[in-house]
């Protein structure tokens, strides 16, 4: 049994630590993830939740058992060398964690592609996140189809990497008794410990749409009550104090909680010293949430405010009127097609937000974002600050992106390298451009003339891609990217905030 009380690390880099994996999706890792976070928490424990990868959807579940945000950690997005700093501030924000629990992405070693033949084949890899932060990993293996042959899949899993050590695993989809003892005595033949074996318990089941999950945030009580069941279900079914023993083997990684905060801050480059901070006018940056814009990294508004803004967070479900005195607009991503209907209906904020953007002030659009500023969406009336029709359609755009900005923007100077992400089922479009150009709106009324400009080009298999749209102060595209791993961004958008409102 866990004791009620877990002594309190000093050193971010050693708090107790460990890895949700699995052989691949749909084996539960989220569900399981989601209930250790919940389980561990209700035995008085602090717990930090994290999620390999760009994935949005999962952290929101976390944070719900957790009672903290859920952060991301993916090495493609940020750069490896920022991992483990990026763990140890969210291990100690806002107060230090007793333990963390990492749920991976997709299979073990499934990394973010093939790369140089001298590089790592898992970069990006749930493996390759366990590896950085010496942490030890937890399979999650869904046995409704096997029972003694998990032997020879855990004997590979525990061997194929020397440098992964898997500490453990955990079955989902159990059976009967007999079928739990016959995948406890397959994983002893493997050397591998068993951390808990959970029933068939379909009324867990998390409802999906076309992009995973249906965020927490859209399912409001019945998602509270998901997360407690499987809090429960985990409590009941899981050694909690093997998995926190286990936990407390990770490595002790070179990183204390002041060099974290530090890394963190040191994306906003000068803005180390308070004195710095206070000494610039304060700038209202507004951030748009609620259910249909569910799409954002913790640290995101956590960089804006270390750069001197005041973040402001807003629903454009419901609010109709911007934050006051807003100076810039960050709009993330979501679901906006499913809320197309309720956003349209809200004229008021509609026109505000065209109006902000024709004064020239930062607006960052991502994706959601992208569709709230076009004409429409599914026939329904958006904010019309880009011409474009945006609708839903059939086809799954995803991957991993490797982008080069076009245009100086707020978000980045022309020529800056990105790593981002697409996700998304929605298409744009927008009357013919000119060669070279990329289409979009009129210039706003009030700032200097300027014809857009992609945000973003990168090569595909087909061909180099101009993605997105940098017009006056808006940069919209359908291209995912973190703050922190281009350092600057967030002083670049509170800073032409700024300028715009004097």
């Amino acid at each position: 049994m866990v004791s009620a009380v877990a002594p309190r690390n000093a050193a971010a880099g050693n708090v107790p630590r460990l890895v949700i994996a699995a052989p691949g999706s749909g084996h539960g890792k989220t569900s399981v993830a989601t209930g250790l976070l919940g389980a561990l928490r209700r035995r008085g424990l602090t717990v930090s939740p994290h999620k390999v990868g760009p994935d949005y959807i999962d952290p929101g579940y976390h944070a719900l058992a957790a009672g903290r945000p859920g952060r991301n950690l993916d090495p493609w997005l940020v750069g490896e060398e920022r991992i483990a700093a990026m763990f140890a501030h969210g291990a100690s924000t806002p107060t230090p964690a007793d333990i963390a629990v990492i749920e991976g992405v997709m299979g073990l070693f499934d990394g973010a592609g093939s790369r140089a033949a001298s590089e790592q084949d898992d970069f990006a890899s749930t493996a390759h996140v366990a590896r950085l932060l010496r942490a030890p990993v937890v399979l999650v293996v869904d046995a409704s189809g096997v029972s003694s042959s998990v032997a020879a899949l855990l004997h590979g899993f525990a061997t194929f990497d020397p440098t992964t050590r898997l500490g453990g695993v955990i079955f989902n989809q159990v059976g009967s008794d007999y079928h739990a003892h016959l995948l406890a005595a397959a994983a002893e033949r493997a050397g591998v410990p068993v951390l808990g074996a959970l029933r068939r318990l379909d009324a867990l089941a998390v409802p999906s749409r076309h992009l995973g999950l249906i965020p927490a945030a859209e399912r409001g009580r019945d998602a509270l009550a998901v997360v407690d069941a499987l809090s429960a279900a985990v409590a009941a079914s899981v050694d909690l104090g093997a998995v926190l023993e286990l936990a407390r083997t990770a490595g002790p990684l070179p990183v204390t909680e002041s060099q974290a905060a530090e890394t963190q801050a040191r994306e906003t480059q000068d803005l180390l010293s308070e004195r710095t901070v206070a000494s610039r006018s304060p700038v209202t940056i507004a951030v748009a949430g609620g259910p249909a814009f569910t799409f954002g990294y913790a640290e995101h508004p956590e960089l804006l405010a270390a750069a001197g803004a005041d973040v402001a967070v807003f629903d454009p479900l419901r609010d109709e009127q911007l934050p006051d005195g807003a100076a810039g607009l960050v709009i993330g991503g979501g679901f906006p097609e499913v809320h197309a209907a309720q956003l349209s209906a809200n004229a008021a904020l509609r026109s505000q937000v065209a109006a902000l953007a024709r004064t020239g002030a930062p607006v960052l659009a991502e994706c959601a974002g992208l569709l709230y500023l076009a004409r429409s969406l599914d026939g329904q009336p958006m904010c019309a600050v880009l011409d474009l029709e945006a609708e839903m359609t059939g086809t799954l755009t995803l991957g991993y992106r490797d982008a080069v900005a076009v245009a100086d923007s707020a978000l980045a100077p022309a020529g800056t390298r990105a790593h981002g992400h697409e996700f998304h089922r929605t298409a744009i479009r927008a009357p013919a451009a000119p060669a070279g150009a990329s289409p979009a709106g009129a210039s706003p009324a009030g700032a200097s003339p300027t014809e857009a400009v992609p945000a973003w080009r990168w090569r595909a298999r087909n061909g180099v891609v101009a993605e997105g749209f940098v017009q006056a102060g808006v940069h919209a595209s359908y291209l995912h990217t973190h703050w922190s791993g281009g350092p600057g961004a967030a002083d670049r958008i509170v800073s032409a905030a700024r300028r715009v409102r004097l």
